[in-house]
């Protein structure tokens, strides 16, 4: 059972939850191929710190009801420019970028060119998690800080005052 709960969560899965070590679970947008997922990361592209270079990482994945249903230990597999599985992954992850400037073999050059890291996560069979030995919690952590955070100030009156 276990295995087609993970193959049935790998085949609809267009968001994942990657973690690195002991970094947090980011939602990175991912394309099942095969039994695994296919991600791409680095400069113009999605931000995953570490999966790059990792051999190692947890994924989780959501249910049709928004739920989590699995969370497994993955193999990172780095593709490399120039190889055959470069020639045959690259072209079908572009035509899945959505919003990407050009053709799918301009973004396939732009990857190479500018170092972007195109990854497989294959999961292993024996490092699954399923129900019932899902955690109970809800996993929220608290938000992390960020330049991108923006005090802004309270307007004086909300609504428009009538002048008699």
């Amino acid at each position: 059972m276990t295995s087609a709960v993970l193959d049935e969560a790998l085949k609809k899965a267009a968001v994942a939850w990657v973690s690195v070590g002991d970094g947090p679970a980011l939602g990175i947008w991912c394309m099942p191929l095969e039994g695994s997922l296919i991600v791409v990361s680095g400069p113009g592209e999605q931000y995953a710190p570490g999966l790059a270079d990792a051999s190692r990482a947890t994924v989780r994945l959501r249910g049709d009801n928004g739920g989590l249903i699995v969370v497994s230990d993955v193999a990172v597999t780095r593709l490399v420019p120039g190889s055959e599985e470069w020639a045959t992954v690259a072209p079908q992850l572009a035509q899945k970028r959505l919003n990407a400037s050009g053709t799918a073999d301009e973004v396939v050059a732009r990857w190479a060119e500018t170092g972007c890291a195109v990854v497989r996560l294959t999961p292993s069979e024996q490092d699954v998690t399923t129900a019932p030995d899902l955690p109970a919690d809800s996993g929220a952590a608290a938000p992390r800080e960020t330049p991108a955070r923006i005090e802004t100030r309270r307007p004086y009156r909300l609504h428009r005052v009538r002048k008699n």
